[in-house]
């Protein structure tokens, strides 16, 4: 069993590498008589790599139970921001993701803790092979769509700042390496579309596997009627960029609405049953 010690290890190196990129790039402010600063540097996306490893093996360890799959609230939570935290970390080598190390990191070193302070109250037993495939299939879908948006989210905060400093007139270094405003929206809805998919394929497959992978008829929750919810929303997003050309403030609006819905159908509903009625 893995030690406490390391889970503060782990949330430091997240926090020391977050605080880095919060110095070098949003603290200062940058002048005419300022160097152009570089970008991600590859000593910084090797050392990303540090925490993330060890992310790996603590989520590894706290995941697999003697009879199943542990998922509780603080795995759950673990899970989703370690796969956001390798997502945006391959995407970098891909998309200038510049901005997004600050969010991303913080919101790693926070979680990590999570699986070693909060209970176990759910767990996927071993059951037959099929089923378990199933279940395992259906609960990555599920977490890599969670992942993507939670990406997304952070994404249009970034817009939202650099809207807010491109009126104000004070321009972090970090602003220099960001690419055009159209650019990055066009990332944004890069990233929407996928999750997009992906959260299509978890209900569907929910729907029309439900007795298989939970061993019940399909019911409409409450997790359930946010999720579907948050699908209209990032639907709707989606038909309002391709009908009307939606952009800018519409946007990233849209995009942490959907977000927010999500992550009530979801988080907010385990943490309410396990943490606040030990359910």
């Amino acid at each position: 069993m893995t030690g406490f010690p390391l889970y503060i290890l782990n949330f430091l190196l997240y926090g020391l590498l977050s605080v880095h990129f919060w110095r070098s790039r949003w603290r200062t402010v940058a002048t005419p008589e300022q160097p152009r600063p570089e970008k991600v540097r590859s000593w910084e996306k090797a050392a990303i790599l540090l925490p993330l490893s060890l992310h790996t093996v603590l989520l590894y360890h706290s995941l697999l139970g003697a009879t199943g799959l542990n998922l509780g609230v603080g795995n759950a939570i673990s899970a989703i921001v370690w796969l956001t935290v390798l997502t945006y970390w391959l995407a970098s080598f891909r998309s200038n993701m510049e901005g997004l190390q600050t969010m991303v990191l913080s919101v790693a070193a926070l979680s990590v803790m999570l699986p070693a302070m909060l209970p176990v109250m759910h767990t996927i037993p071993y059951s037959e092979m099929h089923t378990f495939k199933a279940q395992v299939a259906h609960l990555m879908m599920a977490l890599l769509a969670y992942s993507l948006f939670t990406i997304a989210a952070m994404h249009a905060l970034l817009m939202i700042v650099v809207e807010r400093r491109l009126h104000s007139g004070a321009m972090p270094v970090l602003m220099q390496n960001l690419p055009p405003v159209l650019t990055m929206e066009r990332l944004l809805f890069r990233i929407v579309w996928a999750g997009f998919i992906l959260l299509t394929l978890t209900l569907v497959s929910g729907a029309l596997f439900s007795e298989e992978i939970f061993h019940k008829p399909l019911q409409f929750s409450h997790k359930i009627v946010f999720a579907i919810i948050s699908w209209a929303i990032f639907g709707a997003l989606l038909g309002g960029r391709h009908i009307y050309g939606w952009r800018g403030r519409t946007a990233t609006r849209w995009t942490l609405a959907g977000f927010a819905t999500l992550l009530l159908a979801y988080i907010g509903s385990k943490f309410v049953l396990e943490v606040l009625l030990n359910r």
